[in-house]
């Protein structure tokens, strides 16, 4: 009896084990992976761990995204998510809301460096997830934000996505009210962008 106690426990204890032991997946972004203005289990990145499940790739996701936050936001929570989470890929989606409000691009481009680095030394590799401004922000501006993603990825070897609305940013349709937040239907593509990016990061599922 005592034996068949102890292999039920194990049985249901392995699941659990499992779990623990999968390699996370960590997401650190704004409110374009908080998921904002959606219902939940609508965001992007809850498409991302179904495909990674349908996919065999076991990794357990950790969405530590804050609408409204800006790279110095993330580069402050970072420290902590690394020690805590322990992640073996990072995914690091913002900037956005810091070029919004017309910030500094060197600043800019210093706390994404400093979260890539942050991430790499901790022994995780690193997606960066780019975005783009609309033409009214002028020129200059527009373009210098949109080659900080590139820029910091090529300095720190990391991979990166240009502009996860690629395809479809132009396109009001795709776009709630705000014309700022993607909506549902919109967030299959999102993850269309990043995915490719994504793979050659990931551990190859067992056969």
């Amino acid at each position: 009896m005592f034996a068949f106690c102890v292999a039920i426990c194990a049985a249901l204890a392995a699941p659990l084990s499992r779990a623990a032991e999968a390699p996370v997946l960590l997401i650190v972004g704004d409110s374009i992976s908080a998921g904002y203005g959606l219902a939940a289990g609508e965001g992007w990145v809850t498409l991302l761990t179904a495909k990674l499940k349908a996919e065999g790739y076991d990794y357990r996701v950790v969405n530590a995204s804050i609408s409204g936050d800006t790279t110095a936001g993330g580069r402050s929570r970072l420290p902590a998510l690394l020690k805590q989470r322990r992640p073996s890929v990072v995914i690091i989606e913002l900037g956005g809301n810091d070029a919004l409000r017309g910030g500094d691009l060197a600043t800019v481009r210093t706390n994404l460096g400093a979260m890539v680095a942050s991430a790499q030394a901790a022994g995780a590799k690193v997606l960066l997830a780019g975005m783009q401004l609309p033409p009214n922000y002028g020129a200059s501006y527009v373009k210098s934000f949109g080659a900080v993603f590139t820029d910091v990825a090529q300095a720190h070897k990391a991979a990166v996505v240009p502009f996860v609305f690629n395809g479809f940013g132009e396109d009001v349709s795709m776009f709630q009210a705000d014309r700022i937040h993607p909506t549902a239907v919109a967030q299959a593509r999102i993850l269309a962008n990043v995915w490719p990016a994504l793979v050659p990061l990931l551990k190859k599922p067992s056969p």
